[in-house]
């Protein structure tokens, strides 16, 4: 272990295993240490065994669960966009060689009190319950014209600029009723609360015309894939790869305390007695407490029920989103479900998520709107965790730190935070011009 490394990461979360997987293709010598004896830190995937410890403080579920590692139940349930900022990451690194996708099967939206595919094209707002047949004709013309956007062709911008104009004067333009907007808004475009109103359309029409390009990929009920197994299998692939760049990985490091120069810029990272050298260490807010702050935490509740969930067309993967206007929140709620089709569960078992941003301290109670949704649960576990963010200045202390997982149920915050410090670290930016054809293994 007494050796110089570029750079030198701690715990082996989503978010630091890609990072790792990005700079070991680059070329950098990386160390990845982990004070738990497994992968994944907050963001691992656990079965039935683990899951009892973990929620129940004993290792003995009862036997009509089925068996204990037909199970993997991820802790931070993310779904992937197909054509997403993630999947060209994983492309890039090649790590998708490792891995299998499959397509999620439905993407719904809550609204007054009911559960509704998401309408993503000019054709689906058409035939959507949600919108009364006038609002339909206009809703169609605004898909259209997002379909049609081209930020190079200026024909396409029918005199707007988008830079400029707010998502809510561009919406005013074809006179949209708040619910449409309210689903446009947080199920195509997935924005996690109302400021992008007043912020430039340009954003919002592209992660609409993202929702609809990852749609039409799969031919699928949604936009999204997921990992066969999980996303447990993520880490692991990544592992491989910095093998395969000659990274080293090494599991079950107690302490890996960092240590600093005189100028407190960082040198190395010592674990049982021995003191690696490296010029930058990335890592999870838990390695390094003293830089972090606490931003708020999340609720959620896992469940294991022997059905899918009603009203989503017997979906076996699902997202469900409740804007925060439906509930009279000021965050949006997220339903996640994956089943024995996704190889997380055993025959006929189906995983439920419900997530949110805390308002409050009673998980169970707050979380009532989504659980609601479930129909009958064999067995349901309540938790809260602090979210955290990094407060150091990395220019100064070279301490690259990740910011905790929120409640999304799908995965554009989270890249977006690694590709930021990826920047930081590297001072490039990432090119992510790539064949998406490469990770179609998810096609049956």
């Amino acid at each position: 272990m007494d050796e110089e490394y570029d750079v030198i990461v701690l715990g082996t979360g989503l978010k630091e295993c890609i990072l790792s997987g990005l700079l070991s293709v680059d070329g950098l010598k990386v160390l990845h240490m982990d004070r738990n004896d497994y992968y994944g830190g907050e963001s691992t995937s656990l079965n039935l065994i683990q899951l009892w410890k973990k929620f129940r403080g004993n290792d003995k579920p009862p036997a009509h669960l089925g068996s204990s590692r037909d199970y993997n139940v991820d802790m931070v349930p993310k779904f992937m966009m197909a054509n997403g900022t993630l999947v060209r990451v994983l492309i890039h690194t090649d790590v998708t060689k490792y891995l299998y996708f499959k397509a999620v099967d439905g993407s719904y939206v809550f609204n007054k009190g009911k559960v509704h595919k998401v309408p993503a094209t000019d054709m689906e707002a058409l035939k959507s319950p949600l919108m009364g047949i006038f609002e339909k004709r206009r809703a169609r013309k605004f898909f259209i014209y997002v379909q049609d956007y081209d930020e190079k062709d200026s024909k396409t911008h029918e005199g707007m600029d988008l830079t400029r104009v707010s998502t809510r004067a561009l919406i005013a333009k074809y006179g949209l009723d708040d619910n449409t907007v309210d689903f446009i808004g947080h199920a195509l475009a997935l924005h996690r609360d109302d400021r992008y109103l007043d912020e430039p359309a340009l954003d919002t029409v592209k992660r609409m015309k993202l929702y609809a390009e990852s749609l039409a990929r799969f031919q699928g009920g949604s936009p999204y894939i997921y990992p066969l197994y999980g996303l447990g299998e993520l880490p692991q692939a990544f592992a491989r790869l910095s093998a395969v760049y000659g990274g080293t990985y090494m599991l079950n490091k107690p302490e890996c305390k960092v240590e600093y120069d005189d100028e407190g810029k960082v040198c190395g990272v010592t674990s049982e007695g021995e003191t690696a050298r490296c010029k930058k260490v990335v890592c999870d807010p838990s390695y390094l407490p003293n830089k972090v702050r606490k931003i708020g935490k999340v609720a959620r509740a896992i469940a294991i029920m022997s059905h899918p969930i009603p009203n989503t067309n017997d979906s076996h993967s699902v997202q469900i989103i409740l804007p925060q206007k439906q509930l009279g929140r000021k965050s949006d709620m997220y339903v996640f479900c994956c089943s024995y089709s996704h190889n997380v569960a055993p025959k006929g078992k189906f995983i439920a998520f419900v997530s949110t941003e805390a308002e409050t301290d009673h998980p169970e109670s707050e979380l009532k709107p989504g659980i609601d949704l479930l129909g009958p649960v064999d067995e349901i576990f309540f938790d809260i965790y602090d979210r955290y963010e990094p407060v150091n200045e990395p220019s100064l202390d070279n301490c690259f730190i990740s910011t905790s997982y929120d409640a999304t149920t799908h995965f554009e915050s989270t890249v977006s935070d690694v590709l930021n410090m990826y920047t930081m670290i590297t001072g490039k930016v990432l090119d992510l011009s790539v064949d998406l054809s490469a990770a179609s293994a998810a096609e049956e």
